[in-house]
């Protein structure tokens, strides 16, 4: 399922339009990334949390050269499923 699919499933499951299904998966997109950028977690009960995993810097290869290389520290997106997602798909 890609974006233009959720869309489309909100649409037909709200009775919504299109167009405001689409400006209601956009805001929670929003929403979401918003809170996850300021440092703060999302948790959706029975559905999972959203959270900030900090990644510290590290040292890699280049897989051309073979020369050592510096990644930087970084933050990254991270997803935990809820216990009810977690039953629905098993």
């Amino acid at each position: 399922m890609n974006k233009n699919d959720l869309i489309s499933a909100v649409a037909d499951s709200s009775g919504l339009s299109k167009s405001d299904a689409s400006s209601a998966v956009e805001g929670v997109f929003d929403a979401i990334t918003k809170s996850l950028s300021n440092g703060d977690e999302v948790r959706l009960v029975g559905f999972g949390t959203f959270s900030v995993a900090k990644r510290k810097a590290s040292t890699g290869r280049n897989p051309r050269t073979g020369e050592p290389m510096t990644i930087k520290a970084s933050n990254q997106p991270k997803f935990k499923a809820g216990k009810g997602l977690k039953d629905a798909v098993n």
